[in-house]
């Protein structure tokens, strides 16, 4: 199933009229098309796969038919992702649409506190929301069997493919029913082979509904490169964020870059935080909030917060690294421009990344446009990286022996006689 189709509204989907108020109260009157297509088949209880670009509302097209379909059968939903920002959102999103009829939901995620864990598992939750490696680590120490999970949903399954959780994805697929005995739902912005192959040994005839093709960009979102030598690219930064208002998303390659990024950013002046798997859960966290509020106008990330920041209103994302896999470009772009609105994105390329571009570009289906460089600001001196320690007021003797070592410390120390036995 391939269509643009829009619906006006969502009457005619099957959604119960309790969950339709409640649509309306947040707000959400026009389905998106992955939206539109997909609640329909996955309500009658049917394995989907869903592709559609970030930002396009796959979350309320997996969590409304999962809520209502729990209120029908027994047993309860597994939703499984890549990282705990995208964890966090998804079971806020749940929230908001089962906060009228008592829905219950456990996160289990790396970086927090398994105490309070295991009090939301206690409380029989209706869906069960991890990350991979945590959910493993619950299910060695028997804290939970997932024997009971009629209804199973992998988000972003690609990118758990990419950051290696293949082991515990088929540890987890081994622990729940059988496919003929659940309802599985697979949504991600790209399907490559490994996916579908786990679609063909892991679904019941699924429903493919693809409103792009895997690895469109969103067309909302104008895209741009500079072509910058790597010791012009700080400067170049400077400059487009003199030129942009808004909040600015900034992707790097490493988490070692991104921290310098930070304190070069701040010393221009401008609020900034850090986003990466070397931050701890509340720093990662304060970051995405301060982001949201305004209290940070720019956020430095490397590839963990590529599909797990959704934050409408972002002005600009730069890839001031480009990313290591073609496909990551899709999801970095797809922070801006989300829900229809207009954004922008621009990479930087170094003058040897011809090829990195051309493969975003095949990828894509579409010719970037090169731009001229501006006039750049000068440059200014980098941030030191510590405080430089004070000289230390003691005097030491050096040693004849030619080492650094107190004087003193060069004889070995008088050993003491035993003392005479009485």
């Amino acid at each position: 199933m391939n269509t643009n189709t829009e619906q006006q509204n969502f009457l005619g989907l099957g959604i119960a009229p309790q969950l339709l108020d409640t649509l309306e109260r947040l707000g959400f009157t026009t389905p998106t098309p992955i939206q539109h297509q997909s609640i329909p088949p996955a309500i009658e209880g049917k394995d989907v796969v869903g592709v559609a670009q970030t930002g396009t509302g796959k979350t309320i097209a997996f969590g409304i038919p999962m809520i209502q379909r729990l209120a029908q059968v027994k047993g309860r939903g597994l939703v499984i992702l890549p990282t705990r920002e995208l964890a966090m959102q998804v079971d806020e999103a749940l929230h908001d649409i089962g906060r009228g009829v008592g829905l219950r939901t456990a996160v289990l995620i790396g970086g927090a506190s398994q105490v309070k864990q295991l009090e939301a598992l206690r409380k029989k939750p209706h869906i069960i929301i991890a990350t991979p490696g945590r959910l493993i680590d619950h299910l060695e120490q028997k804290n939970i069997r997932l024997d009971d999970v009629h209804i199973l949903v992998l988000d972003e399954a690609d990118r758990m493919l990419d950051m290696g959780f293949a082991p515990q994805i088929n540890r987890i697929l081994a622990s729940v029913p059988p496919a003929a005995k659940r309802q599985t739902m697979l949504f991600s912005a790209t399907i490559p082979d490994a996916i579908m192959q786990i679609a063909r040994r892991q679904m019941r005839l699924p429903v493919r509904i693809e409103v792009a093709r895997s690895g469109t960009a969103p067309a909302t979102v104008e895209q741009e490169v500079f072509v910058v030598a790597k010791a012009e690219k700080t400067r170049l930064l400077e400059k487009l964020l003199q030129d942009t208002r808004g909040a600015v998303l900034v992707f790097m390659r490493t988490k070692h870059t991104a921290k310098k990024l930070t304190r070069t950013v701040k010393s221009m002046g401008i609020p900034a935080a850090e986003i990466h798997s070397n931050r701890t859960l509340n720093q990662r966290r304060d970051a995405l909030d301060g982001f949201k509020s305004g209290k940070y106008r720019v956020l430095v990330a490397t590839d963990i917060a590529a599909r797990g920041i959704d934050v409408r209103g972002i002005e600009l994302v730069v890839n001031y690294d480009l990313p290591s896999q073609a496909e990551d470009y899709v999801h970095r772009i797809g922070r801006t421009g989300r829900a229809g609105q207009p954004g922008r994105a621009i990479s930087f390329a170094m003058p040897d990344q011809r090829g990195d571009l051309r493969a975003i570009e095949r990828l894509i289906r579409t010719t970037l446009r090169i731009s001229a460089l501006p006039d750049l600001p000068p440059a200014r001196p980098q941030p030191p990286r510590f405080q430089q320690p004070q000289p230390s007021t003691r005097i030491q003797t050096t040693s004849p022996y030619g080492n650094s070592r107190p004087f003193h410390m060069n004889f070995p120390r008088r050993r003491r006689r035993p003392a005479a036995r009485r």
